[in-house]
């Protein structure tokens, strides 16, 4: 436990984080200050004013939701991220792809004013009804600041239960939904300082403008939604369906009007499942290849029931490569394509990509664009490649054998691209008798028909990179490139959080100061 806290405390105080803390926290703490005592030090709220300590209270907290509400809607808006992060020296100043972690403080941040300002807000309503001003029922529910403040807090209870970790991964669903009713929040945010509730000592209303600011977010949004709407409504065929082991699936598709880099995403609806729900996928595919693909993991309500209408069963244990394809396939809506992590893997001499098992998939994409880049001899600033990936089955070979055994088999510098496969799971005695009897004499490593050997069990990342860096620093790994001079290995990782906490831990205690390790991880 103590090396968890340790460690986290690390990362909340790299550079980058303390300026972003001592921003957001101080930003808070000045509107909060100064809504305290502009509400204090007006003379025409005097008759308010008597109330003392909670009314200064709620407007300084009113003031950072005010904040937070313009805030809240800028992190998802996906195509503004997406240009916004093409640019470099932007990108290198604000990590968008951290742009869900930002929304998500921005959450936490109106929970707690939210209970601030409604806390205050409780004590004012009985000392109003104590001063015989107003019953306190009365500002509940006659008002629209009662009205909407209360509906909004229903709102939040919903939406804050149902994006628990826990809660969106055994249900997503209904973490999608009740996220919808963001909209109904929004629109109670923008008129809860309507009316004529805040009055002067001489009975004139003062309404708070603070829908100025929260809107503009809102009307970003919009446009937002219906360039998607628009966007996704292009025609979209599917051309093939491939029923990989594993409960994979690969659909190919055909879609004119998608533009996209390796590397990137894109967000899928079946209108046939459901009319709302959108979930994001890694293409698979390369620019240069005449279709896109996805590859479908079937492990949730939304997958298996894409399988099911694709004629691909996941209940179905014997893996048959001749089911039957139904008459008629879905409809697909795309949208996208998004920016990611992966996309920036050609900015790099040196990459080292990580997939575990169907994380593997924006790498296939890299990979393949590799291989066209090659046979179009179009010239790239990447030197090597270094590709692993850890699967638990052996079925998940076959998703990119191919593929795979293409790029090996069609490379122009020798060690230009290494493949690193490692399996995790316990193999049965009949696989380890064909692995013993087809290695010895065979060129070709028994389970996945490469030349480069199958490692069990799982990698030791720390003495990967520390090797790394040394071939490197000697001038062995890299031909032309002194020891002496700066070099830069971009670390790619796709699969569970666990792993990639101690793969950042890994790339910073391989850093010296001539090689830096540099760690990037999925988002979605």
């Amino acid at each position: 436990m103590a090396e968890s806290f340790s460690s986290r405390l690390s990362k909340e105080f790299t550079l980058k984080r303390l300026s972003f803390w001592i921003f957001w926290f101080g930003s808070h703490i000045f509107l909060f200050i100064f809504g305290y005592f502009k509400q204090k030090d007006d003379s025409t709220l005097d008759n308010l004013n008597v109330i003392g300590l909670s009314v200064w209270t709620s407007r300084g907290a009113g003031l950072c939701l005010a904040y937070d509400g313009a805030l809240i809607l800028l992190p998802v808006l996906r195509n503004i991220i997406k240009y916004l992060r093409a640019l470099s020296f932007l990108n290198n100043l604000i990590p968008f792809d951290e742009n869900l972690w930002f929304h998500r403080q921005t959450a936490y941040a109106m929970l707690f004013w939210t209970l601030v300002h409604t806390f205050a807000h409780y004590v004012n309503f009985w000392k109003l009804e104590q001063l015989g001003k107003f019953p306190a029922w009365q500002i509940h529910y006659t008002t629209w600041a009662g009205l909407t403040g209360h509906a909004m807090l229903l709102i939040m209870v919903l939406m804050y239960t149902s994006a628990h970790y826990k809660m969106r991964n055994q249900s997503f669903e209904t973490f999608w939904y009740t996220h919808h009713l963001a909209f109904f929040f929004m629109l109670c945010l923008y008129f809860h300082g309507h009316g004529c509730f805040v009055k002067t000592a001489e009975g004139e209303c003062k309404g708070y403008l603070s829908y100025r600011f929260t809107i503009v977010g809102g009307i970003l949004y919009f446009f937002e939604r219906v360039l998607r709407e628009i966007r996704a409504r292009q025609p979209t065929q599917i051309t093939k369906v491939i029923d990989h082991p594993s409960k994979a699936i690969e659909i190919q598709f055909d879609k004119p009007s998608f533009r996209y880099k390796a590397g990137q995403y894109l967000f899928l609806n079946v209108p046939a499942i459901s009319t709302w729900q959108w979930h994001p996928f890694t293409i698979t595919s390369a620019p240069d290849d005449p279709y896109v693909s996805i590859h479908v993991r079937q492990v949730g309500d939304f997958t298996n029931q894409l399988g099911e209408l694709l004629g691909c069963d996941s209940n179905n244990s014997n893996y048959d490569t001749k089911r039957s394809v139904p008459a008629i396939l879905p409809t697909l809506r795309i949208d996208g394509p998004y920016g990611a992590p992966a996309e920036d893997v050609f900015k790099n001499e040196i990459v080292v990509l990580i997939g575990c098992g169907i994380g593997v998939t924006p790498f296939a994409s890299i990979l393949k664009n590799i291989w066209h880049q090659q046979q179009n001899k179009r010239l790239s600033k990447l030197k090597r490649v270094e590709f692993f990936w850890i699967c638990r089955d052996t079925g998940s070979f076959e998703w990119f054998q191919s593929l795979l055994k293409t790029l090996e088999a069609t490379q122009m510098e020798a060690g230009f691209l290494k493949f690193h496969i490692y399996l995790t799971s316990k193999l049965r005695e009949s696989t380890i008798n064909n692995i013993i009897i087809n290695d010895v004499s065979g060129s070709y490593d028994p389970l996945t028909d490469l030349e480069s050997r199958t490692h069990y069990g799982r990698p030791n990342f720390g003495y990967i990179f520390s090797q790394l860096n040394r071939a490197i620093d000697s001038g062995r790994y890299l031909p032309g490139k002194e020891g002496d001079l700066n070099t830069n290995v971009g670390v790619y990782y796709c699969g569970p959080p666990a792993l990639a906490k101690s793969l950042k831990k890994d790339c910073d205690a391989a850093i010296t100061e001539s090689i830096k390790f540099h760690f990037h991880k999925e988002h979605f």
